[in-house]
């Protein structure tokens, strides 16, 4: 309560009723994409987190669990431009990025400049392992500059503009894993569980007797961006910041603040996981109704942050170890 009540004092009335307003909607927006997506309330929340925050999401999940449904359930709902890519082994980067073309007008050769389906404000990059690392690297450093360069000119990626990627964890057989550099690039990694019994009742009640619940558009681009302006201008306190910097300093090897957990990291996050905390505690704040993050959300966005940002040495794989019990005891130990 005390930093809700700071939060009060930090934001003047204009700001405070911006925030109400971007919390209204996508609690409306939450509403929506919850009539067709079952028993996956975290990863509905953990997606909108990710645009609320301007990032990028690794969804990950066996075959049949909505992911697709959910990308194609966001574009609908923020009333945004989507476009689908299904990535495979001989996929190019031009398929992505978009290529010239020499044109023969009226006499007049001249080229010009295709775009590909990365042009888009919502991309579901489908399967993204199976590409090779050369069409990966195009995307993700798309990704990370928003525009594109070609024959010496840059185009400009629209805005807002969010990639949502799939993987697989099953099938490992002629894929190209991300490596380490690349995966920090997503703000969060949200791992998709099955439904519980209850979701799956309706899933089936709702997706095969019935027609299934129409969707329209919540909101606009604009809503997502003024949102998003919104989530930057939330205060944070100090005992929040600790937290971060606490969690994320832990998770690092040959910190004194590791303590026993140093003997078990081979590598840990970068600043760039504390940039995405920053971000993504606020957005959740924002999305619960919250003029202020709490350590609570702190804790809540600790493996979808870091799990993909650490990993774990020979010895402590051996032991049975996972990133997920480190992140759980630095949690424990650190909070």
């Amino acid at each position: 309560m005390a930093e809700a009540d700071s939060a009060f004092e930090a934001l003047n009335g204009p700001a405070v009723a911006d925030a109400e307003r971007a919390a209204a909607t996508f609690s409306r927006v939450r509403e929506a994409i919850g009539r067709i997506i079952f028993g996956q309330r975290d990863v509905i929340d953990q997606t909108l987190i990710t645009l609320l925050s301007g990032g990028h999401a690794l969804l990950i999940g066996v075959p049949g669990l909505a992911k697709t449904r959910l990308v194609e359930a966001m574009g609908v709902v923020l009333g945004l431009d989507s476009k689908r890519i299904q990535f495979t082994p001989d996929l190019m980067p031009a398929d992505i990025i978009g290529s010239e073309v020499l044109e023969d007008s009226g006499g007049a050769r001249a080229f010009r400049f295709i775009k590909g389906p990365i042009f888009t404000q919502l991309l579901m990059a489908d399967e993204i392992n199976r590409a090779s690392p050369r069409t990966q690297s195009a995307l993700l450093q798309a990704m990370q500059e928003r525009h594109v360069t070609v024959a010496g000119v840059r185009n400009d990626l629209p805005k807002p503009f969010h990639v949502i990627a799939t993987q697989n964890p099953l099938e490992q057989e002629g894929t190209y894993p991300l490596p380490e550099a690349q995966l920090d690039r997503f703000l969060l990694q949200i791992d998709v569980g099955y439904p519980d019994l209850e979701a799956e009742r309706r899933m089936l009640l709702s997706t095969t007797f019935a027609e299934e619940p129409v969707l329209r558009a919540v909101c606009g681009p604009h809503d997502l961006v003024e949102a998003q302006n919104v989530v930057r201008r939330l205060p944070v306190g100090e005992k929040v910041v600790d937290a971060i910097l606490n969690i994320v300093r832990a998770a690092r090897p040959g910190n004194a603040e590791s303590g026993a957990f140093s003997d078990f990291i081979a590598w840990g996050p970068g600043p760039r996981a504390s940039q995405a905390f920053m971000l993504a505690v606020r957005a959740r704040a924002l999305l619960d109704g919250r003029l202020a993050p709490s350590v609570e959300d702190v804790i809540a966005l600790a493996h979808p942050i870091l799990q993909h940002r650490m990993a774990l040495n020979f010895s402590a794989r051996a032991e049975g170890t996972t990133i997920g019990t480190v992140i759980d005891r630095l949690c424990q130990t650190h909070l």
